[in-house]
């Protein structure tokens, strides 16, 4: 046998060295081949998916989206077209596969359930906020088992979250937030199954039920967002186990019962926000636990008891926000030992004795609300010098002294309130120095001395109330200099001397009140040169002569007092001009002659025209007056007029007898009818009226006493409305209509246009009809009962309009801008309201504005010219439309406009925006006018997403009051508009000026 060579072992691998390469390339092209045609199927997966979704959205939209397409193969210029890893909004990992989905604020319209899910199994992030979608959330999107990130936010998705969501167990990020208040339910007890690092942002929807216990599982949450939703029952216990938690936010819902003492286990909690719930008991001393806390959010609950001493171990407190609850003892005297706290809210508390001592050096202070309580303390020692304080409110308690000039050293200051207390000396002249100041109310106090001509240099000041006090003297001339000045209030003091011409000089004043002083001689003519007043009273005071004929020019007036002085000769004719007069009281003067032929003064009550020297016309309580009468040369009635008065007046007398006999016994008659049993009074009463409605008109009857007068809430042009609350405890709204002495409607037309109109509408954001009466006694209609009342009387309170916060604002402009959507486009055919005013919008418990007063309202019928008189009030009404005779839906939009002003300012606009609106062009006024400025000073500045949506209603406004009526916008466009959500501001609201908004001249819709 032949034995071969030994060979070395590096010459047997050197043929390996040759093969290996080369076995290795072609195996690893086989696998790139394969992995190829695997990533060019997987991606023609995904395009056809995301091609078949984009053809299910609205057609207007899909052109949103125009790199989405996919284009003929053998073109080889379009390659990157078909990949739909190069579209917009599309990324892809480095195999092709698409991973993450972006497409938010495109203005996007469909629904999720043509999006096929299995489609992509890499996909990590899903983000389509600020979109339009709408429809429920599938529960396929649970084939997403590498989703990390989902946001549908600022949508309009709608139904439950569902619960096989819970099953995308790597997800860390989830954001279901602002969704038109359209997702419910509860939320899933599954919840507590994601185990991942996350944070779940679920505010602002309309989930119910309570928070599950099972949430305690989710022991890596660090950030929980649950705020404005409608969840109630307790706060469970199991939140204590979350203890990575950073941010907790639980506000604005219906939670009731203890704060939980285990939430001072969440030691890394930097935000704790429980407010505006339902909260009882003590603040748990554990809360003093959390020593990284920056605010304690509370306000708005039941909370009782006194503060804990531990919460003086939140040494980094920023904001101390407890108010509104029925806490009491002491405040702690520590709140600022080191100086930290920007922001201290406990007003509207029970809260007594000083005020904490560490305020006097609390230079970070920026916002201090102590008003309603029952403090007590000198207030010349208690304050000290705040560089960054804004807004101060000390009003109602019990403080004393006097005011210190530190006020006029803080140089940022923009509102100080310190009304009803005990407050003595004078007003500090250094309050001159305070330059920013917008708000000054030092109201109800027992001030003394003169009104400083130093406070002429606060030209940024709108609110000015010294009122109830002891200050004499005259009103400085200074007073002209305030001309941003809409309010000005020295009534119940001891001035004196003449009315200074120059208060015509603060044009833009809506309401003087300069009654019960001792100013005399005669009213200066120069106030009707203030054509933005509301309300004028200069009652009880020593004022001579004739009342200037020139006031007949304000026809933006409401309310005229001139009571209580000693003007004479007739009431010019001019007055019959000021359509927008509801309310007058001349009483107490020397006045004769003639009413003005104005509503206000025929329908006066004798109270208010009484003992003057010998008014007549047209007024029930007033004689008629005898101008058509001869007279002897002498002035004294002849004898043949005065036998035919008297013949006149006994006929009329014995015919009054007559007809009260017949009604006598036809009233015994009515009564034997009406006290048939009744079956029905546990029914809802107004299912089963009909015209005649002899049950439920018996029960009104009764509940209001025959209409007595202490049942009466409110009074309009048409009549007075009442409260009633039948047997059933169900509570109505009865207005009852002004009749005249034969017994007929006053104003038929109107009490018809309502039952017309309201009978065609049915919407949540529109007053309920039940029904109607209309009987030779008693006229009637018969609506549902808001307890909230009337926007108008809400605004007007300093109290309810801090209640009715920027969020609930924003609410009632959208219900509004729905209602007349509604009425314009789905109604056919189309209502007109012609009267939309904060007078006849009406507030539920709920803060869900309803139209109301649809007396002058106007169907559009087809084929007609719809030509009527004016309608509407002053105010409301375009310049343009209130003297044409046609009706169309333009005559509601403006309205709505100046409605919407009139909410985010607080105040009626008054000519606030022609003056604006004419120095835009100069760009002076309006560029120099920040929005801030002019958003109601009694509120904070919103904040947040509110922001925007505040900037969104102001935008809207100041466009379609700039732009002519015939471009300006449909209620269905504007109502889209103030609904949308809007991206975050690009610069805060004290950047953003009058002018910027008064640019925008065309609407984009």
């Amino acid at each position: 046998m032949s034995v071969l060579p030994k060979q070395p072992l590096s010459n047997l691998l050197t043929p390996l060295r040759v093969l290996l390469p080369i076995i290795i390339f072609i195996s690893f092209s086989h696998d790139s081949s394969a992995l190829a045609s695997s990533s060019l199927t997987r991606r023609k997966e995904e395009a056809e998916a995301l091609l078949r979704w984009k053809d299910s959205f609205d057609n207007s939209t899909q052109m949103l989206l125009p790199s989405w397409t996919l284009l003929p193969s053998h073109n080889s210029s379009t390659s990157s077209s078909n990949n739909p890893c190069k579209w917009d909004g599309i990324t892809c990992n480095e195999p092709g596969s698409v991973t993450h989905i972006n497409i938010t604020s495109s203005g996007l319209r469909g629904t999720l359930e043509c999006l096929n899910f299995l489609s992509f199994p890499d996909l990590v992030s899903l983000e389509l906020s600020n979109n339009s979608f709408y429809g429920t959330i599938p529960p396929h999107i649970s084939n997403l088992s590498k989703l990390t990130h989902l946001d549908l936010s600022l949508n309009r998705l709608s139904g439950n979250i569902p619960s096989e969501m819970c099953l995308l167990m790597s997800l860390q990020y989830l954001y279901l937030d602002e969704n038109e208040n359209e997702i419910n339910g509860s939320i899933p007890r599954e919840m507590g199954n994601l185990h991942s690092r996350m944070e779940l942002h679920l505010p602002k929807n309309n989930l119910v039920g309570s928070i599950p216990a099972s949430i305690g599982n989710l022991t890596n949450l660090v950030l929980m967002n649950l705020g404005v939703n409608n969840l109630s029952g307790r706060i469970p216990s199991e939140v204590g186990n979350l203890t990575k938690l950073t941010y907790l936010d639980l506000s604005i819902n219906q939670f009731s019962g203890h704060i939980p003492p285990v939430l001072g286990n969440l030691n890394n909690l930097t935000t704790l926000f429980l407010c505006v719930n339902q909260l009882s008991g003590h603040i748990p001393p554990e809360i003093g636990k959390l020593t990284s806390l920056p605010n304690l959010v509370l306000f708005t609950n039941k909370l009782s008891g006194s503060i804990p001493t531990e919460i003086y171990n939140l040494t980094f407190l920023g904001g101390f926000l407890v108010a509104e609850n029925f806490l009491s003892g002491y405040l702690p005297q520590n709140i600022c030992a080191n100086g930290a706290l920007e922001q201290l809210a406990v007003h509207e508390n029970n809260f007594f004795g000083p005020i904490p001592k560490s305020l006097e050096n609390c230079t970070n202070l920026v916002r201090v609300q102590m008003h309603r309580n029952q403090l007590e303390g000198n207030m010349s020692k208690d304050f000290g010098i705040y560089p960054r304080l804004k807004y101060i409110n000390l009003s109602y308690n019990k403080l004393y002294g006097e005011l210190s000039n530190n006020w006029g050293q803080s140089k940022s200051l923009t509102s100080l309130r310190i009304s009803n207390n005990r407050l003595s000396g004078t007003i500090p002249h250094d309050l001159g120095k305070a330059n920013k100041l917008e708000v000054l109310d030092l109201s109800e106090n027992h001030l003394v001395g003169n009104i400083p001509k130093e406070l002429g240099a606060l030209n940024l000041l709108f609110l000015l109330k010294l009122n109830n006090n002891k200050l004499s003297g005259n009103i400085p001339t200074e007073v002209g200099k305030l001309s941003s000045l809409s309010q000005l209030n020295l009534a119940a003091n001891n001035l004196s001397g003449s009315l200074p011409k120059q208060l015509a000089q603060c044009s833009k004043l809506t309401d003087l009140n300069l009654s019960m002083n001792r100013f005399w001689g005669s009213i200066t003519p120069q106030i009707a040169n203030i054509r933005s007043l509301n309300n004028l009273d200069l009652s009880h005071n020593l004022l001579t002569g004739k009342l200037p004929w020139e006031l007949g020019y304000l026809h933006y007036l409401a309310l005229l007092n001139l009571s209580h002085n000693f003007l004479s000769a007739s009431i010019p004719s001019t007055y019959s001009e000021m359509l927008s007069l509801t309310s007058v009281d001349i009483s107490y003067n020397n006045l004769e002659g003639p009413l003005p032929n104005n509503k206000a003064f025929s329908r006066a009550q004798i109270v208010a025209l009484e003992h003057n020297r010998g008014l007549c016309g047209n007024n029930t309580g007033l004689q008629a007056c005898l101008s058509l009468l001869s007279k002897r040369p002498g002035g004294k009635m002849s004898l043949r007029a005065a036998i035919l008065i008297t013949v006149s007046l006994l006929g009329t007398l014995f015919l009054l007898y007559i007809i009260a006999g017949i009604y006598c016994v036809g009233f015994k008659k009515g009564r034997k009818i009406d006290d048939e049993p009744r079956d029905a009074e546990n029914e809802n009463m107004f299912v089963i009226w009909s015209y005649d409605g002899k049950i439920a008109h018996q029960n009104i009857v009764e509940a209001t006493e025959a209409f007595n007068s202490r049942y009466s809430i409110g009074e309009g042009g048409c009549g007075r409305v009442y409260r009633a609350e039948l047997p059933n405890g169900q509570v109505v709204a009865v207005k009852k209509l002004h009749q005249s002495e034969d017994g007929i409607v006053a104003n038929l037309k109107a009490f018809n246009s309502e039952i017309t109109a309201l009978t065609e509408v049915r919407h949540l954001n529109i007053v309920k009809l039940y029904g109607f009466c209309s009987h030779a006694r008693y006229s009637y209609l018969v609506y549902e009962f808001l307890e909230g009342g009337s926007l108008r009387k809400i605004l007007s309170s300093e109290v309810k309009a801090m209640e009715l916060d920027w969020i609930r604002r924003v609410k009632v402009v959208r219900g509004v801008a729905r209602a007349l959507s509604y009425m314009h486009h789905d109604c056919s055919p189309p209502v007109i309201h012609r009267d939309i005013s904060s007078n006849n919008i009406l507030l539920d418990l709920d803060n869900e504005a309803h139209v109301s007063d649809f007396g002058t309202a106007r169907i559009l019928k087809p084929n007609s010219s719809n030509c009527t008189s004016y309608a509407g009030t002053f105010g409301y009404s375009a310049p343009e439309l209130a003297y044409t005779t046609g009706v169309n839906e333009k005559c509601d939009v403006y309205s709505f406009e100046m409605l919407a002003l009139e909410v985010i300012m607080g105040r009626h606009p008054g000519n606030f925006i022609s003056s604006i609106s004419s120095s835009s062009s100069s760009s002076t006024v309006s560029h120099q006018i920040t929005l801030k400025e002019v958003l109601d000073q009694r509120l904070s500045p919103p904040r947040g997403r509110v922001t925007e949506e505040v900037l969104s209603i102001a935008k809207i406004a100041f466009a379609c009051l700039n732009a002519r009526q015939q471009s300006s916008p449909t209620m269905r466009q504007v109502s889209h508009k103030v609904s949308t959500r809007r991206p975050p501001l690009s610069e805060p609201l004290d950047v953003i000026t009058l002018g910027q908004l008064l640019d925008i001249t065309t609407l984009t819709l």
